[in-house]
């Protein structure tokens, strides 16, 4: 049973020094399975690419990912995007679904080492979806080396999976020794007390944050990116990108300097 795939694809930047701050374009994207809302059944997972490859960020973390299943192809989602785009990515399963897997991924124009998926608490009485935090060490340009994750939490209309899953996300950024990057669908909206406990370890790349969904009228931002130590990154611009047909979520664009 596939746990977690790992691929270089061609297209990765050479490592140079520089003195200069690493620019560092991150992006959020929820692809509700390469499947435009407005098309149920259509698979579209050039629209997908398009999306990202327009914005041309460096690290893309992707939620509601797909690999072989039936109701999106005998394919594995994560790798055709990377592949389209030259990035190197990483799968990470949270759940069998529809005769196949269903989880998170991390795509990367640098390389990859150290992946590692954590799966994150559900209470049993609540019947939650099993979720997970993918990680992997990313070797930068200028040789430094940072840790990104991708995540997707409960999405139940009660926060009491969020709540532990947030606390757990926090309990292992504490013991990480690498600048951190965490994006995703966080299933709740800042002055939340999901987003509130985020923000006791990681500092938010906008504040306020624009709407991220629905595609159509947003009105409720539950997809951030975010980092820690405040002291090694800054955040220079965060946008949501207006790309109403892809998928249900609009992605969420970061620029961050790491000092």
């Amino acid at each position: 049973m596939l746990v977690a795939i790992l691929a270089a694809c061609a297209g990765r930047r050479q490592i140079s020094s520089s003195s200069a701050p690493a620019l560092i374009r991150v992006m959020a994207y929820n692809i509700h399975h390469c499947n435009p809302p407005s098309k149920p059944g259509l698979i579209d997972v050039d629209a997908i690419v398009k999306a990202i490859k327009d914005q041309n960020p460096d690290l893309v973390a992707l939620q509601e990912v797909d690999v072989n299943t039936g109701r999106s192809g005998k394919f594995n989602q994560a790798e055709e995007i990377a592949k389209k785009l030259g990035m190197s990515f990483f799968f990470a399963k949270a759940i069998d679904h529809d005769g196949g897997d269903y989880g998170v991924a991390i795509l990367s124009k640098y390389p990859i080492s150290e992946t590692k998926i954590s799966r994150l608490p559900t209470q049993a009485s609540t019947k939650g979806e099993p979720r997970v935090l993918a990680t992997a060490r990313i070797t930068l340009p200028d040789g430094n080396i940072i840790r990104f994750g991708s995540t997707h939490l409960d999405a139940q209309k009660e926060d009491t999976n969020r709540e532990l899953q947030i606390k757990e996300i926090n309990r292992i950024s504490v013991d990480e020794k690498f600048p951190f990057i965490i994006a995703g669908d966080f299933n709740a909206a800042p002055g939340s007390i999901v987003i509130n406990t985020l923000d006791q370890q990681f500092s938010r790349s906008c504040e306020p944050c624009d709407f991220t969904i629905p595609v159509i009228n947003p009105r409720k931002t539950i997809d951030f990116i975010a980092f820690t130590p405040k002291s090694k990154f800054a955040s220079k611009s965060t946008y949501v990108v207006p790309e109403r047909y892809a998928s249900d979520h609009l992605p969420v664009l970061a620029v961050l300097q790491l000092n």
